[in-house]
Order: C-alpha cells, then structure tokens, then sequence
C-alpha cells in the first residue's frame, strides 16, 4: 500500500539525516542531492578533490534505495565505460546495439566525476540523458530512470560550449575543505567512518510518492515573491537563464513536498540560492535577497536552507537541533575521576561553544522563542554551582 506523502517525505527526512551522519561540513550536500532527486533536476558540485563529494552522493543513494552509478572521466574515457559495451551477441545477428546492464543508463542516481573532461561524444550522449531521459545509440532507444546526476569538477569551464551543457545542472554548490574548527570533528568522523553502518533505506516508493507531489504542487502563492527576487537579481547585475529561472520553481516545489507540504510558502524560496550559477553570483544574491530569505525555514533540509540564506528562522533550527543533541547525550559522570572527568569537560566546552555561536548570531532582543529556551538551559547547565 502507497503510503501518505507527510509517511513518505517523514522517511524521506529520516534516510537524508542518516545519510549524513558522520560527514562533517557535508550535511548540507547530502540534503541538495535530495532536494534534487525530487526535484529531478541535476547538480553540479564545484571544488577541489579530496572533499567528500562522492562519498556524500554514495550515501544519498544507498539511503534512498535507488540504483547508482558512479564513474571518474578523463581525457581518453570512451563511452562505453559510461554507457555500456556493443552487444557482441546482437551484433553477429547485424544488429547494432549496447548493452547497459548496470551501466549509467540504467542509474536513477549517477555521480560523475571530472565532468568537464568528458569528451564531445560523452557530453552529446549525456546530454539526451539528463534534458529527456533518453540514451540513444545506434538502434538502442531507451528511456532511463535517472532521477539526478551530480557532476563534480575543480572548477567551472571558461569554454563557451562547456558552460552551455553546465547550464543543464540547476543546482550548484561551491564548496572547500573543512575549515580549522572542525578538523578535529573531521579526524574523528573520518577515523569511525569505515565503522558506522549504511543506513537503512527508504522504502522504495517514498522518493517516488514525493516526486509526484513536488510535480503537482501549488507554487502560485510563491510566484509573486520569486519574480521579485529576479528583479532584484537583475539589477544587482546576477544573471541567470530563462531556463534556470523557470526550473527554479521545481525546486521550491520538491523543498515544500520533503516539508510535506502541497502548497511552497515563503520558506521554501531559499533554493534560489543554490541556482546562481557562480559562487561570487550566490554570495551576492543572499545580501540582495537578505530580507527576502528571512522566512527561509526547511526542517527536512536544515543545513542546506542555513547554508544557501543564512536567515534566522534556519540558523535558528540549527542551532536548536545542536543543542537537543548535546543535551540528549550529556556523558554519565565517572565515579572517580582522576583528573576531572574528560568526557564531561569536552560536553561543557561543546555548550560553552553553542552558547557562544547563539550569542554571537542573535541579540537577546531577537531570539527566537527555541532558541531563548535553549539559551536558558545553557546557562543554567554552565553556571558554577
């Protein structure tokens, strides 16, 4: 039995927030790769290697059930380590044809790394894959089930005709190796990773079921304040295509639908952001759009919603979610710590660093009411006794 979208988009929610565990400075990928496999719009991921790109794209997929394919491009990759080999057998019989069997045409979730070095072939067959749906070769048509493709490159092409098929990506995301307060989360997560179990997938239907939903939600509320943000982009000299624009309401459709919602509101227009094509352009968009991200809220992709508009009401849900987890997991004390009790000297100091972000982002005029709770029980766990 098809089960209800606020069952499926819940698991949905669930399988993205295990599919994040343990990736430090990644969690806000991991929801993008979501955000877009409902969507059905593609992603490209712009930064050095070594970050975590693939491993974040692995386990969205392994999360969410859905086959995957994954393949690293270079300057003599043929097409058939992508699309599949001829059909020998086919072949004697004078028939041309490929055999996809477990192969990208056969993906509904696909990374590709170093996308750019593709050759013209490579990026001519991708191209009918990611706009249609459709691999063609030889006599072999074929409609593929491909949900998202995340491509990955160091950087963003110069060449005309590369930035042209990089416009098929609608989401981007720019991103960089872990900044110096986390390298020690980053050790840690990085040492445990090979230890922490895949988490169990969604049920199969679920991503479906909020697919569908993003597909016929109503966007019409949003419209108005969407065709603002694009003027106000405009004149800020941001420019994205007619197509980027249009694709746009996809987004914020497949953000309301992981919501389990039917209907976008004002919260859900943060993914404008994620559709500026540069990352100067995405920095600039979120001081135009300041006031008009505000509202921007997502409890299904917190970290994504925060990173991409930096608004209050998602700094806000990160900050409280942090500090329901270290509440929930204050460390029994030792019976007779010999030189204190370093487990409960490492939980005050991560208080002690939460009371100081929540201090340093919000006057005490502004908190939200979460966030005046929290502060509340932080001062009164840090007061001497």
């Amino acid at each position: 039995m098809e089960r209800t979208l606020e069952q499926a988009a819940a698991a949905l929610r669930e399988a993205i927030a295990a599919a994040s565990r343990g990736l430090v400075e990644r969690r806000g990928l991991v929801e993008l790769v979501g955000l877009a496999a409902v969507a059905g719009e593609h992603m490209l991921v712009v930064g050095p290697p070594g970050t975590a790109k693939s491993e974040a794209v692995r386990r969205i997929a392994s999360a969410l059930g859905e086959r995957y394919f994954e393949y690293l491009l270079g300057r003599f990759t043929e097409p058939s380590e992508l699309f599949g080999p001829v059909d020998l057998n086919k072949l004697k019989q004078g028939s041309v044809e490929t055999d996809v069997t477990g192969m990208l045409p056969e993906a509904e979730i696909a990374f590709l790394d170093e996308i750019f070095l593709g050759s013209t072939a490579i990026l001519n067959t991708l191209l009918g894959i990611l706009n249609e749906r459709r691999f063609r070769r030889g006599r072999t048509p074929l409609v593929c089930p491909l949900r998202v493709c995340v491509a990955a490159t160091n950087t963003l092409p110069d060449d005309e005709a590369l930035a042209a098929f990089a416009d098929r990506f609608l989401v981007r995301v720019f991103i960089a190796p872990i900044a110096d307060p986390f390298l020690e989360e980053l050790l840690e997560g990085g040492w445990t990773l090979g230890q922490v179990a895949a988490p169990a997938p969604a049920a199969r239907g679920d991503l479906e079921v909020v697919a569908r939903a993003a597909r016929s939600c109503d966007v019409a509320a949003v419209r108005p304040h969407l065709a603002r943000a694009i003027r106000l982009l405009r004149e800020a000299g941001v420019a994205l295509t007619d197509r980027r624009l249009v694709k746009l309401q996809q987004l914020i459709a497949a953000a309301a639908a992981l919501a389990g919602r039917t209907r976008a509101t004002e919260a859900d227009l943060w993914p404008i952001i994620v559709a500026v094509p540069t990352a100067e352009g995405q920095a600039q968009a979120r001081e135009v759009l300041a006031d008009l991200l505000a509202a921007a809220d997502n409890a299904a992709t917190p970290f994504a919603a925060a990173e991409a508009s930096q608004g209050p009401l998602a700094r806000a849900r990160l900050l409280e979610g942090a500090g329901a987890r270290l509440l929930a997991n204050r460390p029994e004390p030792e019976p007779e710590p010999s030189d204190g009790d370093p487990a409960l000297r490492s939980w005050r100091l991560a208080l002690e660093g939460l009371a100081r972000d929540i201090d340093a982002g919000f006057s005490a005029d502004q908190l939200p009411p979460g966030l005046v709770t929290l502060r509340a029980e932080l001062s009164a766990l840090l007061s001497p006794p």
